[in-house]
């Protein structure tokens, strides 16, 4: 432990002399073409230090800037949780809220005749679902199955000699096992139970029907089914539990959890105003522009002037003026005795202003858009960040979604109880992770962490909160034979929890660590 008084140079020894020497003997250890991508690093200023394991320093600095890093997913117990869910999740129908069952080929192909009686459509059986790749081997291997096409991310091709995708792209790769006309003829049944039992065993349980018009697609599955409505989900992999991966993350939302709306109120900040006046805070005073010369053609159809308060324009002029309107209309001037025709083409201020922070490259338009708008929580997802099929996979009532929002008290208590809850098939599946998930909760709770959720977003945690959390992690990584150096890790701690995080630390020191304070 390194005391002394303030400015007196502890966090100096030990993060720019130790630290320092520590990182500089690692990366000497690389080649020479390694090292010239980290660049040089310059010796800390001291004769000799003998004895010196790897070095980690846990430093007390906020983790991740990223609005995607969450105290879940900086621990990791976020990634056995999805783990989790894929493998040990029950499947309940968003629709109905049945438990989904599975179904038999004879029940799929009733299915097919029933929704696709007289139409054109593809069989194919999913090989490949968003990995990387370039499958050059795949391909020829479907080759030699005698199969001639295959839907790469959406597009049928013909498969040719030596064919291969980009590697560095995630793919969805089926193959067309059979194109037919869907009649009732004794023929027709025949080959489409064939290609049923084709395209499962090569789709292993499942299969996709697009029909050929709509090009809309269908999956049947021998696992997963909604018993009334007919919907199916894919097999659960961990990243359809994800907010980071395209296959797991709300699409309204992106994963975030929170989208901006506009806000009428900072709109109109004072509806005692007129327009003329600048009552329409994005517009400003009136000006001689094309924006205000349609307000004026709206005014002539809603019978109100530029000058009059704004709470006294009808609540119809005021929903086409902030949401757009694209109409004609003619007015009968009775002192001149003509009638003149007016035209409104207005994008509406509420639609421009949500178009330019969502479209716009300019950041400093981006920034004045935003002046107008409030970060809320995404309507379809609810702030959980993820797809709707995510959150009814349950385990003991609990989507996953419910399980991030516990406080980490709670949750260490619902996995201590979860036991009795789970059937003889899940306990097999299970036990390693809830093993390690109890063990990563158990540290944070060491660390005076309890009162965290791991949908907490990283970027609001105070400097000691993210240290503790790093710390944790590394209890749970059970690394040996590593010099870990801690600045100052009891900031921010409540006095009772000082006696958990000394035990923490004696903890790492126990499993063959050196540890520097």
């Amino acid at each position: 432990v390194i005391t002394g008084l303030s400015g007196s140079g502890k966090s100096s020894l030990a993060f720019d002399t130790i630290y320092a020497e520590g990182q500089r003997r690692y990366i000497e250890t690389f080649s020479a073409y390694a090292r010239q991508f980290l660049g040089g690093l310059e010796r800390p200023d001291v004769d000799k230090i003998d004895g010196l394991s790897p070095v980690i320093a846990i430093e007390q600095k906020t983790t991740s800037k990223s609005p995607r890093s969450t105290v879940g997913t900086i621990t990791e117990i976020y990634d056995f949780l999805r783990l989790f869910y894929a493998r040990a999740g029950e499947a309940y129908s968003y629709n109905s809220g049945e438990k989904m069952v599975s179904y038999s080929d004879e029940q799929i192909k009733e299915l097919i005749f029933e929704n696709f009686n007289g139409k054109r459509i593809n069989i194919l059986a999913p090989v490949i679902r968003s990995r990387k790749g370039h499958y050059r081997e795949l391909f020829e291997q479907i080759s030699k199955q005698g199969f001639v096409k295959v839907r790469v991310d959406g597009e049928i091709r013909d498969l040719e000699f030596g064919m291969k995708v980009d590697r560095y792209k995630t793919h969805d790769i089926e193959i067309v096992i059979d194109r037919m006309l869907i009649e009732n003829t004794e023929d027709n049944d025949k080959r489409l139970t064939e290609s049923i039992k084709t395209a499962m065993y090569h789709g292993e349980d499942i299969m996709m029907v697009i029909e050929q018009e709509s090009q809309e697609v269908r999956f049947f599955s021998r696992n997963l089914m909604c018993p009334s409505t007919g919907i199916s989900y894919p097999n659960p992999e961990p990243n359809n539990f994800s907010f980071n991966s395209p296959k797991g993350a709300c699409e309204h939302c992106n994963g975030l959890g929170l989208v901006s709306e506009v806000n009428l109120n900072k709109i109109i900040p004072n509806p005692k105003l007129s327009i003329k006046n600048g009552g329409f805070a994005p517009l400003g005073e009136q000006k001689n522009s094309w924006i205000f010369k349609q307000l004026e053609i709206i005014g002539e159809k809603f019978g109100f002037k530029l000058t009059d308060p704004i709470e006294k324009i009808s609540p119809e002029a005021i929903d086409m003026i902030l949401n757009g309107g694209n109409e004609k209309f003619s007015v009968v001037s009775k002192v001149m005795g003509i009638t003149k025709e007016y035209k409104i083409d207005f994008e509406g201020i509420s639609n421009f202003i949500k178009n330019q922070h969502d479209e716009s490259d300019s950041a400093t338009i981006k920034r004045w858009a935003k002046e107008f708008m409030d970060e809320v929580d995404c309507p379809v997802c609810e702030g959980t960040r993820l797809r709707k099929e995510a959150l009814y996979f349950k385990i003991n009532e609990k989507n996953i979604g419910e399980l991030s929002a516990m406080d980490i008290d709670e949750l260490s208590l619902w996995f201590q109880e979860l036991e009795p809850h789970l059937s003889e098939k899940q306990k097999a599946i299970a036990t390693e992770i809830v093993k390690e998930i109890r063990a990563r909760l158990s540290f944070l709770v060491d660390v005076g962490l309890n009162y965290l959720s791991l949908n907490r977003s990283s970027k609001s945690l105070s400097g000691g909160e993210a240290q503790r959390i790093r710390l944790a992690t590394q209890i749970g990584s059970q690394l040996v034979g590593v010099l870990y150096i801690l600045d100052e890790p009891s900031i921010g701690l409540h006095q009772r929890d000082n006696e958990r995080l000394i035990r923490s630390l004696e903890q790492l020191r126990d499993i063959g660590n050196s540890v520097i304070v």
